[in-house]
């Protein structure tokens, strides 16, 4: 650590205030100190102890794949990837975010625009006495080196709570607009610095306040700043984002939302058997201030009203329940999509009918969809999951089924044991 102590000169003794700059992993985070305020020195003072008896956070890479310029990545949500050679699937160096901008946590579901630009959103904890969402760019093309030495800071969203900052695992996307949803669903970070020492796990470390409000932020992709408008609704805890798009005036995106944070605790043995309730959700806010329901489209119930302070308090419509793992054509991704797929179903979202692939004691992963090139629709394609097989003597298998009717066009049967796998990446040749 480096210590940089500064006193009046004076006769008369005034406060000393120090700034010292507390090492977690190759970054240095400053931590600003007084004698005025015993508090701080408290802090300080944990903080000194855990960055001396914690471990460094884990680099297993089990979650997604991250395509940054031409680079491929494993990554968890941690501030660890792993660089993968795309072909062999070989494992080719650790690379650590904070090497390259100031975040802890990262999300595992970027977005890409049609440049190839990736979107990411990571979280800063505690630097420079703040806690706040960062979005950054890595651009898709690279002179020299990884594209994330060129990242790019496009803005940075305050926390509400300095040492519990909102979990999330994904984020949406427009044309103009970035949605980032803060959850009352919180990491502790506290209780996270000291799972180690008490033999826990992060889920431990998680805590979901139903007595608040979710917040959305709209941030306008051009200028780089948040909309100053604040959206509200209900307590609920999300992890995947299907799509979001804009429609006269209006943002409009689909989330799969839980009430509570059970889904977590049901991977428990204990609790395998309880069910988790879930829902394909969709949100509309308007851009433009005016009284009572602003939300004018209609094709959907979901509402935004005015409250005191200007504030916004928006209210989804249910698609439809017990959807989760979406995918759509990311074609159309910041686009109005009509169709999306999950394990395995593909439900229309206009007449709200859902077909379905199913055979016994076969499990099947996320599904990925792959666009027929100059392809005349949205679904015009083919759907592509890999299948644990549990059928005696029979192997796993890749499965390929067509986009529009859903039907099975042919599968691969591997000599290899697969395992559940959370999500999938298509790397065309």
């Amino acid at each position: 650590m480096s210590v940089d102590f500064s006193k009046n000169a004076t006769e008369r003794p005034e406060p000393c205030k120090a700034e010292i700059k507390v090492r977690y992993g190759d970054a240095l985070f400053p931590v600003s100190i007084s004698h005025s305020k015993p508090s701080n020195f408290l802090l300080f003072r944990a903080i000194t102890f855990l960055n001396h008896t914690m471990p460094d956070f884990t680099d297993n890479g089990a979650s997604n794949f991250i395509k940054y310029g031409n680079d491929y990545y494993a990554t968890s949500e941690t501030n660890y990837i792993s660089k993968i050679d795309p072909v062999t699937l070989e494992t080719l160096e650790k690379v650590d975010y904070l090497k390259y901008l100031p975040v802890n946590l990262a999300s595992c579901h970027p977005h890409y625009d049609k440049e190839g630009n990736a979107y990411n959103f990571g979280t800063s904890i505690a630097t420079k006495g703040k806690t706040k969402y960062v979005l950054f760019k890595v651009p898709a093309v690279s002179d020299k080196g990884p594209a994330l030495k060129n990242v790019e800071v496009i803005c940075s969203v305050p926390c509400r709570s300095l040492l519990m900052p909102s979990y999330y695992h994904s984020f949406g996307m427009t044309d103009n607009y970035i949605i980032f949803v803060e959850m009352p669903f919180k990491l502790d970070i506290l209780k996270m610095a000291t799972a180690y020492m008490r033999g826990v796990s992060w889920a431990s470390c998680l805590k979901f306040c139903p007595e608040e409000n979710t917040l959305i932020h709209l941030v306008d992709r051009k200028t780089g700043k948040e909309v100053e408008t604040k959206y509200y609704t209900g307590a609920m805890v999300l992890y995947h984002h299907v799509n979001a798009f804009e429609d006269d005036g209006h943002v409009v995106f689909d989330v799969i939302a839980y009430t509570d944070n059970s889904l977590y605790d049901m991977f428990y043995l204990s609790n395998l058997k309880e069910k988790s309730q879930f829902d394909e959700k969709r949100f509309s806010n308007e851009l433009f201030l005016c009284g009572g329901n602003m939300v004018k489209l209609k094709y959907t119930t979901a509402s935004a009203v005015k409250e005191k302070e200007g504030k916004f308090m928006c209210q989804a419509e249910v698609l439809c329940e017990g959807f989760e793992l979406p995918r759509i054509n990311y074609d159309i991704n910041g686009k109005r999509h009509h169709r999306l797929c999950c394990v395995v179903a593909k439900f229309d979202t206009e007449t709200k009918k859902m077909v379905y692939w199913g055979e016994d004691k076969c499990l099947p992963s996320e599904p990925v969809f792959i666009p027929r090139p100059n392809g005349e629709s949205e679904d015009d394609g083919v759907v592509l999951t890999s299948v644990i097989n549990s059928n005696p003597g029979q192997s796993s298998f890749i499965l390929i089924l067509d986009g529009k009717t859903f039907k099975e066009v042919a599968r691969a049967y591997v000599n290899t044991e697969l395992n559940k796998d959370m999500h999938g990446f298509f790397i065309p040749h």
